[in-house]
């Protein structure tokens, strides 16, 4: 791979997991249920971090899943919220999900956003974003979610991009406890 390039895959058991034909989750609820979904398979398959992301059309297509392969790709932007946006991105050919606010796209996390994936919200062009986790969950385990502002939410939604919390958050939460368990890396913890 040279200089001038970045590349990155998903781990292999992510194309069974979304399976060949289009996944639709009609309520909230099934699209968090949809990404605790790869946030676990990702803890048990030992492929990354216990967080998961997805980004939904509105009538709650699957765009892209994401998932956290920061320790397996050496990188540490790769959050979950990064991948699903990035791939959403090249899969409808934009930086701007929304084409201007033609369209609204739905982030859905599994665990509140950290600094950096706060941070990367708002240029997604998506106009809605659902937490499962608190980020005080996160923090419970040893993760460290960056210097974000307390106001966040209202920070989203003055920016137009509606705030969702505390869809599934126990479901969310006990994969948070279960990579512990399990001993994985808590990276950057304390910096």
């Amino acid at each position: 791979m040279g200089m001038s390039e970045l590349r990155f895959t998903l781990p292999d058991w992510v194309s069974g997991f979304v399976g060949e034909g289009e996944v639709v989750c009609s309520s909230v609820e099934e699209r968090m249920g949809f990404v605790v979904g790869g946030s676990r398979e990702n803890v048990r398959q030992g492929t990354g971090g216990p967080f998961g992301a997805g980004v939904f059309d509105s009538n709650g297509k699957l765009i892209s899943l994401g998932v956290n392969i920061v320790e397996a790709t050496n990188c540490s932007i790769l959050h979950a919220e990064i991948v699903a946006i990035a791939l959403a991105q090249q899969a409808l050919g934009r930086y701007d999900l929304s084409d201007g606010r033609k369209e609204d796209y739905e982030l859905v996390t599994t665990t509140e956003p950290c600094a950096m994936c706060f941070g990367a919200v708002p240029w997604s062009g998506v106009s809605r974003l659902v937490c499962g986790a608190r980020g005080e969950d996160a923090r419970s385990i040893g993760f460290d979610e960056g210097p974000k502002p307390a106001n966040w939410v209202e920070a989203l939604e003055q920016r137009g991009i509606t705030v969702v919390q505390d869809v599934l958050r126990d479901e969310a939460a006990t994969i948070l406890r279960e990579y512990a368990e399990r001993g994985g890396t808590i990276y950057n913890a304390g910096r």
